[in-house]
């Protein structure tokens, strides 16, 4: 069945493409799809109509048998015109030889009950011709034939329905299907090339969001280059500026470290003159390894860059710890150092950062502390789930525009009480590491009265 019905559909759809161009748009072509159509069956029923009435002997005038086959030649014209490529000579051909043949057969005094083809003519004149004046002119052709030789002249010396009154029912009928044949195609049409533009403004406004949504990633993308390209700024002005600090820091310890063996070797110095020169020079060289120690673990830090193992630990036994092991550096300025630990309390940090954080800001609390003065470091809860840490010292303290660096990460070379030297870079690990591990530093400080650094970290989970 199914290989009987390909070629009635291969058919219908090249009777629906006779005259359709490239160049016409979509409703152009729907319209003259139903023309095509119409005209086909036109023509059919144009055949099927006189032999039907030859079958059936039926004496009708030589007139009507014309009429009866005029359908066939007149839609043929049509869709030869259209498969020619004329469509607008096509349609001349329609509106105008289909409603005169209609009006001659009134007017030549028969009534074979076709005049509601006369408002079929005008029902496919609003709906096929495309210019208003072209439209007008149509109706006012149609509905004049129709009231001068139908309404007005009404003189019929032949009326059909006396004669065949079941033909003149079935022309009646035939025109009323052609009238509602012609509504519903315009109908289904129509309806077809609402939802094809439906879907194109459905597709539209996919494209629309994609093109919106890839305009967002590339402006989300620029400005991530835009932040890196910042970033790469600020790490290459930093990297200057370290290596400039570490050339001039790490060349005057190794420097005195020189002169030192130089000169015991070249002038051969007696044990005492050694002994007053050796302080200095392990002072110099605790700054150096100081400073080593810092740059490696920052080093570390940057190529692990989320390396963190965090663990319980005893905060205040971390602190005993680290006091412990920088009491003779404080011992050799005459600081004084006091750790407020009590019970243990527990930390959820890395061991190895933290110890660390303690170790610089201890460092530095000794660094910018007096002879005579005090250092208190020690540990409390914060709150149910957080730890402070702090390191108080009796110092010279800093003004607003040192917090300001401090707090900007602007790193700058400071000398200390003993005019010990400094980085920053042990505060910018401070800050680094506390921050990988949940935590923030916090600096109170005024000039002459000393300076308090604190952190928070996460308690015992």
């Amino acid at each position: 069945m199914k290989n009987y019905l390909q070629p009635i559909a291969k058919g219908f759809l090249f009777i629906r493409s006779l005259g359709v161009t490239p160049g016409m748009d979509e409703y152009e072509k729907r319209k003259l799809a139903v023309f095509n159509i119409l005209n086909f069956f036109g023509a059919l029923s144009g055949i099927i109509i006189p032999v039907a009435g030859l079958f059936n002997h039926d004496n009708l005038p030589a007139l009507a048998w014309i009429v009866a086959c005029s359908p066939a030649i007149i839609s043929m014209l049509v869709l030869i015109s259209n498969r020619m490529g004329r469509p607008e000579r096509a349609k001349m051909i329609y509106f105008t030889f289909y409603p005169v043949i209609t009006s001659l057969v009134y007017a030549s005094g028969l009534d074979l009950g076709i005049e509601l083809f006369f408002v079929f003519y005008g029902v496919l004149a609003v709906f096929l011709l495309k210019k208003i004046a072209n439209v007008l002119l149509s109706l006012t052709l149609s509905m004049a034939l129709y009231f001068s030789v139908y309404a007005v002249w009404h003189n019929f010396h032949f009326q059909l329905s006396l004669s065949n009154y079941s033909f003149f029912l079935f022309n009646h009928f035939l025109a009323a299907i052609f009238i509602f044949l012609s509504l519903y195609l315009f109908k289904k049409e129509n309806h077809g090339y609402q939802s094809g533009l439906l879907n194109k403004n459905v597709e539209l406004e996919n494209k629309n969001r994609e093109i919106e949504q890839q305009r967002l990633d590339i402006l989300q993308k620029a400005l991530q280059l835009e932040k890196q390209h910042t970033e790469l700024q600020e790490l290459d002005g930093l990297k200057n500026k370290l290596f400039s600090i570490i050339s001039h820091d790490l060349r005057a310890p190794m420097y005195a470290l020189r002169d030192l063996f130089r000169n015991i070797q070249k002038y051969d110095l007696p044990g005492d003159e050694i002994r007053l020169m050796i302080p200095d020079v392990v002072s110099d060289l605790n700054y150096t390894t100081g400073l080593m120690e810092n740059l490696l673990q920052w080093a570390k830090s940057q190529m692990q860059a989320n390396a963190t193992k965090p663990q319980l630990i005893d905060i205040n036994a971390m602190i005993k710890e680290v006091t412990q092991l920088l009491r003779l550096q404080a011992e050799s300025k005459r600081v004084y150092l006091e750790t407020k630990t009590d019970a243990p309390i527990y930390i959820y940090a890395d061991r190895d950062m933290i110890n660390l954080v303690l170790r610089n800001l201890l460092s530095n609390a000794i660094k910018f502390t007096p002879e005579e003065g005090k250092i208190y470091i020690g540990a409390q809860p914060s709150d149910e789930a957080h730890v402070k840490v702090f390191v108080q010292d009796t110092g010279t303290g800093m003004n607003a525009e040192t917090l300001k660096k401090i707090n900007e990460c602007n790193y700058f070379t400071t000398k200390g009480t003993a005019n010990e030297s400094g980085t920053g870079i042990g505060l910018m690990l401070c800050k680094e590491f506390l921050a990988k591990n949940g935590g923030h530093m916090h600096v109170e400080s005024e000039r002459g009265k000393g300076s308090v650094f604190s952190f928070v970290l996460p308690g015992q989970e």
